[in-house]
């Protein structure tokens, strides 16, 4: 089903699963939008921590065993959204067989798994899924124009249709004029060769950043190296509120977000995601620059 953006698909998640107390798993750190959309159905979070092979799968199925009134396991397994790790294929297929163990659905939400700058392809976690358990969220917003709006939910067709319901009340369809626009586009050029030159444009995006960031970070600080996505994570020591080091780099005129938003109960303010999808080489450079001052200042 097409949707007005992945966002909308995860709106309509939580409006289809989650009742007021229900649990809904997710990585910790997780994606706020989709926090935020869930939140509106008042759930009870449930983190899971990650480390450079994404969710750690006995913590998972501890959360699982803990929480019967789960409703859905919410990822972001490739080039995930703050930390820009990815979740090996190995914990992917472990996913599943817990998923299925203890039949609850999984919300895989990849709006950057076209975004990799390696040659390995990255299967899907829908890619394992031979129960019908996987809800996959998808869009063409990172790889063709965020303003189209245009995403999609695949699924199977029982709980398609429920999805269908919840669009006939919500607005009916999306944009049929964008949809025309994204089909001749793909239809008039290489689409493949396109997102190859988006890919190589964050690639050295991401280069810069993090080259920067090795001359110009203390040691002290840590931060993720994504193999795609447009996200670096960083943690600082602990005790510093990435809150306060904003407020300092503001006046500096280099912005981020601080980590603390990331983790649907709180804590964990020593951290913060940097994006560096949207600036040239030349101004992340001396934006890093910058922020590198004011952490060397603490």
């Amino acid at each position: 089903m097409i949707t007005n953006g992945s966002q909308q698909g995860l709106d309509f998640s939580g409006k289809l699963f989650i009742n007021e107390g229900d649990v809904v798993i997710c990585e910790s750190p997780s994606y706020v939008g989709a926090l935020n959309a869930f939140r509106a159905y008042m759930p009870k979070f449930v983190e899971v921590p990650m480390d450079d092979e994404g969710m750690k799968i006995d913590d998972l199925e501890k959360a699982l065993i803990g929480n019967p009134k789960t409703k859905f396991i919410y990822v972001v397994p490739t080039f995930q959204n703050p930390t820009g790790r990815t979740m090996s294929i190995e914990r992917r297929k472990q996913l599943i067989q817990l998923a299925c163990e203890y039949n609850v659905p999984i919300i895989e939400d990849n709006p950057y798994g076209e975004l990799k700058f390696g040659d390995e392809e990255i299967p899907p976690v829908k890619h394992f899924d031979t129960a019908g358990i996987v809800i996959y969220l998808g869009t063409f917003s990172k790889t063709f124009c965020p303003g189209l709006r245009i995403g999609w939910v695949a699924a199977s067709p029982d709980i398609v249709r429920k999805y269908v319901l919840a669009k006939q009340g919500a607005d009916l369809q999306t944009n049929t004029m964008s949809q025309i626009e994204l089909a001749k586009f793909i239809e008039l050029y290489d689409f493949d060769e396109h997102v190859e030159r988006v890919r190589n444009i964050y690639r050295n995006r991401r280069d810069a950043m993090l080259n920067a960031m090795k001359e110009e970070f203390p040691a002290s600080i840590k931060y993720t190296y994504p193999d795609g996505g447009m996200f670096t994570w960083v943690e600082l020591p602990k005790g510093i509120d990435a809150a306060d080091i904003l407020k300092k780099s503001l006046e500096c005129k280099v912005a981020f977000v601080p980590g603390s938003s990331f983790y649907p109960n709180g804590g964990n303010e020593n951290h913060f995601r940097l994006n560096y999808g949207t600036m040239s080489e030349d101004l992340i450079a001396e934006g890093i620059k910058r922020l590198g001052k004011v952490l060397r200042a603490l």
